[in-house]
């Protein structure tokens, strides 16, 4: 059999869409939507759920007498869809509480955002789907390899073979527990810090150092591996360990502050406009690079069309219907309204929201259908949605200023929520891709997958704003605060909120945005450089910016992560696959610490209610007894339970 080759035959019929199918959807759906919300506000990226929701899928159908791969596939294609609008949703959202314009999340607004952002994502990827997978035939990597994991627990099923997908899901469920029970021990109970971390003044300056405690950032730096790690990390160390103490040397320490004081007034207030200035290069960057992928997508769908309209073309396999035209055009008609309306409410100006739309449906097209093709070409992990996002944000800002001028007030949050829609469109092209080429390779119904695709997004929109909202009570989200001193750090949006109130006049610290840039193009040359000497190490300017901006503590915790995937993936005995287990039992640390911190949320959002009520009824201490050396231990300990279990069984001993 070829390897492309359908596991289920176009000639055969098999459900997918089933009720079974579709509960299983929404709460997956729901659940890695709120856990990626929370990754990604936390630590500055997500990662792809694809595998984990295939896993789990498998497991709990297996538990009905008839269930299919093709209903396995369907329930991974809607719970992927959610997490990927996470992305979209934090990446922009929460900028509109950094500028001022909200106070709070608005549930119906950012509901609605990303609704229609994720619904362009899906509807505009479809006539890309026989495009990109058909006739480009480009790899799309993760939509391989989850179609890997399907076919494999299929063969199981069916002949008893080496895979036991209720053990995965033992592994899943079993990290998922840790995580939330680490979680609960130091934000519920708070019986150690969330992190160890110091400072020591030097003359003028002060030396930091510091690791955070979190076995969600083991995690992802175990899924994103040593390279994407270090390379964080690196950053981290050019922010936090030479450009701190160079500013200290030249500038002295802030008045009546030393040591971890002096050093985290120093990076909130200097040091984070350097990383902004570096992910402003590296978002420009990425759209230099993106001219060929652009044109290459909308040549390969002329081309698409041109075929489908074609009077010879034969009848269409059911492994090759897409959803209709009709139902392509009418839900992008229909969702223009709404956007239409926040776009009115918000500039105050009928012509002006009817520009804003035009801006949006445009910009929307253009790049998920460029997200579509670098997700073909590197996978998800290199979908440019930073990129995209910047470059949107500012076009629409300047076009604003022609139309609002400089000085409006609304300027700043009409161009942020035209740059949300786009990046959740966005967000959702690579996914959606990726989706359905695991569709293609085990023979599923592509318009079937693509309204599951709907399912997903709609299951997102309703679940996040809540959950933002929670986040936001509990931890605070991007500006340190007297409530909040440690708040979920959500880089992008903090980038978002500082690029539009630059350009409706408020200012940044250009000296400092400066130093970013020309980082930002240093750190490009080397990797130019690297890239022709066919050098495996890569330095993606995006990555180092965001280690800039990042607390230093977060990219430590995040390169050990992958330092445990590369020594587990070395000491795996040959022909094992040590990534699977370990990949399983990530996403589990993930999940569970998120789902576990949105818990401890509720509380205080239970307050408006009852006011007696603690915001923080499990607290047993007021401060850590401890500080965070009994949390080093635990992580330590969690670490080396992801090792043992991503390297395997090791060789006997004689």
């Amino acid at each position: 059999m070829k390897d492309d080759q359908p596991v289920v035959p176009a000639t055969v019929t098999l459900p997918e869409i089933t009720v079974k199918a579709v509960v299983l959807s929404v709460i997956l759906a729901a659940i890695l939507a709120a856990a990626n919300a929370y990754l990604g506000l936390f630590a500055g990226m997500t990662v792809s759920a694809s595998i984990p929701a295939a896993v789990a899928s498998m497991t709990i159908l297996r538990l009905f007498r008839r269930s299919n791969i093709l209903e396995n596939n369907i329930v991974q294609t809607a719970a992927s869809s959610g997490e990927a609008l996470a992305a979209g949703v934090i990446f922009t959202i929460p900028a509109l509480l950094l500028i001022g314009y909200w106070s709070a999340f608005d549930y119906w607004q950012t509901a609605l955002i990303a609704a229609v952002g994720g619904l362009l994502g899906v509807l505009f990827t479809i006539p890309l789907r026989r495009a990109l997978i058909v006739t480009a035939r480009l790899r799309f990597p993760e939509g391989v390899a989850t179609a890997e994991v399907l076919k494999v627990a299929a063969a199981e099923r069916r002949e008893a073979g080496p895979v036991d997908s209720t053990s995965d899901l033992r592994t899943l469920l079993s990290a998922a527990l840790l995580g939330g029970a680490v979680k609960f021990g130091e934000s519920g109970l708070r019986l150690w810090a969330e992190s160890l971390e110091g400072a020591t003044q030097v003359g003028r300056s002060v030396l930091y150092a510091g690791l955070n405690l979190s076995p969600a950032l083991l995690a992802v730096g175990f899924i994103i591996g040593l390279n994407t790690a270090v390379v964080v990390f690196l950053g981290g160390v050019v922010g936090w360990m030479i450009l701190m103490p160079a500013y200290g040397l030249l500038n002295g320490l802030p008045p009546d502050l030393t040591g971890l004081a002096a050093a985290t007034a120093i990076w909130s207030s200097q040091i984070r406009y350097v990383g902004i200035g570096a992910m402003l290069t590296g978002g420009l960057w990425t759209l230099t690079k993106l001219r060929e992928p652009v044109w290459k997508s909308l040549q390969t769908l002329r081309d698409s069309y041109r075929a489908r309209s074609s009077k010879s073309a034969p009848i269409t396999a059911r492994t090759e219907q897409d959803a209709s035209l009709l139902w392509i055009v009418v839900p992008f008609g229909l969702s223009l309204v709404p956007m239409a309306w926040i776009y009115t409410s918000v500039v105050g100006s009928p012509m002006i929201g009817l520009l804003m739309t035009i801006v949006m449906a445009v910009a929307a097209f253009l790049f998920s259908s460029v997200a579509a093709y670098m997700a073909g070409l590197v996978g998800s992990s290199s979908n440019p949605v930073s990129g995209v996002t910047i470059a949107t944000i500012m076009c629409a800002a300047l076009l604003l200023v022609l139309f609002m001028g400089s000085g409006h007030p609304a300027g700043p949050a009409a161009a942020l929520v035209i740059g949300a829609v786009v990046c959740c469109a966005a967000a959702m092209g690579g996914d959606n891709l990726q989706d359905l080429k695991t569709g293609h390779l085990v023979g599923a119904t592509p318009w079937k997958q693509q309204v599951m695709q709907v399912v997903g997004v709609l299951t997102g929109a309703v679940v996040l704003a809540p959950v933002l909202s929670l986040l936001q009570a509990k931890y605070g989200i991007g500006e340190p605060t007297m409530s909040h001193p440690h708040p979920l750090s959500a880089p992008q949006a903090t980038l978002m909120a500082n690029l539009t109130k630059s350009v409706f006049g408020a200012g940044l610290p250009w000296h400092l945005v400066g130093l970013g840039a020309a980082i930002g193009m240093v750190v490009i040359l080397i990797d130019r450089r690297q890239e022709a000497r066919g050098s495996d190490l890569r330095l993606p300017v995006l990555a180092v910016a965001l280690g800039i901006y990042l607390p230093l503590k977060l990219s430590a915790a995040i390169c050990a992560g992958g330092v445990i995937s590369t020594l587990a993936g070395r000491a795996a005995l040959k022909g094992e696959e040590p990534s699977r287990r370990g990949l399983l039992f990530s996403a589990g640390l993930i999940t569970g610490e998120a789902l576990m911190g949105i818990m401890l949320a509720i509380p205080i959002a239970l307050t408006v209610l009852w006011p007696s009520l603690s915001p923080d009824p499990f607290t047993l201490f007021d401060s850590p007894p401890f500080g965070g050396w009994p949390g080093l231990v635990i992580v330590a300990m969690v670490g080396a339970a992801l090792y043992r279990i991503a390297r395997g069984p090791t060789r006997k001993k004689r």
